[in-house]
């Protein structure tokens, strides 16, 4: 048994045992800090694990400088705002291509429009018709596809803008369901004011012209075969001069009345293979959106789901429906981005009434800038695209290609973040299939970057070191991010040609050309520093800036090195592919008087 030892005796040991404790007490708070961040980063990982749902909207013809979190102030847009209050906002996101068709097919691809053939080298950019030929080629694999191999339930609600048909009416080539989408509601072409009575058409004008020719060229083809025929000059069968006369009276039917009959046959709504309503009825349009949206969230919320909500809005003719006509400080347009906001917020809202507010992934963005040319007497009905230059369809201008961007992802991505790296709209395909445990395709070039280490703030600095600005298939401007100093250059060396009038449009042109007497051809480039001039207001020159000459060396080798991966592919909008054609036409009831309605009669107004 050990000697007693007195309390002093023991309190005098104690003094040596004294400094053992700090030690002890910062070992503890080291390992039970360690501990919290292994929890965290195990959260994290498990929310990734559990593959989130992924909600993706898409506005259209939206301008960066419609959104009140993107610095307007007389259209209301809180639902929108709400969304980068909670998430995460990108102020530079930029559009693949200014126009509807490209910049879509770049979205749903991660790739370049010039590289699936959906790049145009004609006046036309975009398709035409429900009944072209043209399409989001069946050999490209869109981030449906890839979600959907790892288990995810896909739909799509709203607009398509990619082709419908190939080679017969049903065989539905280019349709949603061909492109890795469980479900399609909504309209497989894009608005026109053509859908709309007491509107003004909207069809080229340039492509009425040449069908008009080409029906000239017909018939006086068919007359002098008939004068030849009776004359006896041309030695062919009665047979076959009716044929061929048949066959011109039915070309100038087609084409022409295709242009009365614009309303029924592209503006028209689809649930997957069929048709609901021809034409479609504007004023319930975005009940019917809206509806199918919320139904596709109930009904997939045990998940994992991707659904990519593609509104209409804000594209001409703006229907607005009369909960929201007269509301807005910005006429019927502003009115129309008001009502989109309000669509966002019920969405969002079905979201978070269902349990899935932090294992839902939402963005929300536009497919390209506001469209200044879009007018009506001195009413404007295009949108604002802020501080920057240009609009829709203006090739590599600010306006028409930096639109807005907010991620929301509660307990992943941080609240109220802005980042003002160079990302691009092409940067969803990766971070979806990232997020959804899939892998980009391997066998072709995949433009977007993964977004997420950028979203999470893992990473200081965007992966775009260039990006490529075309205007069809003709590349009319390269930034570039010099990550080292902070500067952003930006070398023009194609130009639409502007008339300073107004909004400082293509007057007179409809959307602006690509290429001919309506372009200017800059050599050297303009150059511009975005980082300093995001307005692209004041062109640099050898004079005013010391490395101009190097940035410009160093950008055309970009270029050279983009180039070299480009490789031939079908033209998807070639004047042939976007022709109208008869036998391609979607049609409900007896061509060419295609008409149904299949919705229900129940149907509420907003």
């Amino acid at each position: 048994m050990g000697e007693f030892q007195p309390y002093g005796a023991f309190r005098q040991k104690g003094e040596h045992l004294k400094g053992i404790f700090p030690l002890f007490k910062r070992v503890y708070l080291a390992t039970l800090l360690c501990l919290v961040i292994l929890l965290n980063a195990c959260e994290v990982s498990v929310a990734l694990d559990l593959k989130p749902n992924i909600v993706l909207m898409l506005a259209d013809d939206l301008g960066i400088g419609d959104i009140g979190c993107y610095g307007n102030n007389t259209v209301r847009t809180p639902n929108i705002d709400q969304l980068a209050k909670e998430g995460v906002k990108l102020t530079q996101h930029i559009a693949a291509a200014s126009l509807c068709t490209p910049s879509r097919a770049a979205f749903l691809t991660g790739r370049y429009p010039i590289r699936s053939g959906m790049a145009s080298s004609s006046a036309y950019r975009a398709l035409q018709w429900n009944a072209g030929s043209g399409g989001l080629p069946v050999n490209e694999t869109s981030f449906a596809k890839v979600v959907r191999q790892q288990g995810y339930a896909t739909g799509l609600v709203g607009k398509w803008h990619q082709g419908v048909n190939c080679e017969s009416v049903n065989d539905h080539c280019h349709h949603p369901l061909n492109h890795g989408f469980d479900y399609f509601y909504g309209m497989p072409f894009t608005l026109l004011n053509n859908c709309q009575d007491n509107k003004p058409p909207e069809l080229d004008a340039a492509f009425q012209a040449k069908l008009w020719f080409y029906t000239q060229v017909i018939a006086l083809a068919v007359l002098t075969l008939l004068t030849g025929k009776i004359t006896g000059l041309v030695s062919v069968t009665w047979k076959a001069a009716m044929c061929f006369s048949l066959f011109g009276l039915l070309f100038f039917a087609s084409w022409f009345s295709s242009y009365g009959f614009v309303k029924y046959w592209n503006c028209i709504l689809m649930r997957n293979n069929n048709i609901t309503e021809q034409p479609m009825k504007l004023e319930r349009s975005a009940y019917l959106i809206l509806q199918e949206a919320v139904s596709f969230i109930q009904r997939k919320k045990h998940g994992p789901f991707l659904l990519f909500v593609s509104f209409l809005h804000v594209h001409t003719p703006l229907f607005t429906t009369e909960r929201f006509l007269g509301k807005s400080r910005h006429g019927i347009y502003g009115d129309n981005v008001e009502e989109m906001d309000w669509l966002v917020g019920q969405i969002v809202d079905a979201i978070d009434k269902e349990g899935l507010r932090n294992n839902t992934l939402i963005y929300f963005a536009s497919d390209h800038g506001g469209q200044l040319e879009a007018q009506e007497g001195r009413i404007q009905l295009g949108g604002w695209n802020g501080i920057y230059k240009g609009g829709k369809g203006m090739g590599g201008w600010e306006g028409g290609i930096r639109v807005p961007g907010i991620f929301r992802w509660p307990g992943i991505l941080p609240a109220n973040t802005v980042v003002h790296e160079p990302t691009s709209l092409m940067d969803i395909y990766p971070t979806v299939a990232h997020l959804a445990g899939g892998a980009v395709p391997q066998d072709r070039i995949i433009d977007g970057k993964n977004l997420l280490p950028l979203l999470q703030q893992n990473i200081k600095h965007s992966e775009h070191e260039f990006m490529f600005h075309y205007c069809g298939s003709y590349l009319h401007a390269v930034r570039w991010h010099q990550k080292d100093s902070g500067a952003l250059w930006k070398a023009h060396y194609v130009t639409p040609v502007f008339h300073p009038k107004g909004a400082g449009a293509c007057y007179g042109k409809g959307i602006c050309p690509c290429f001919g007497e309506g372009v200017t051809h800059h050599d050297p480039p303009l150059l511009f520093d975005l980082s300093r001039d995001p307005s692209e207001a004041m062109p640099l020159s050898s004079d005013t800036e010391p490395v101009f000459h190097a940035v410009l060396k160093r950008i055309e080798k970009a270029v050279g090195e983009h180039r070299g991966t480009l490789a031939s592919v079908p033209q998807q909008l070639s004047l042939y592919n976007i022709m109208w054609k008869p036998w391609l036409q979607p049609c409900c009831g007896t061509f060419p008087f295609c008409w149904c309605d299949k919705e229900d009669g129940s149907v509420h107004s907003l």
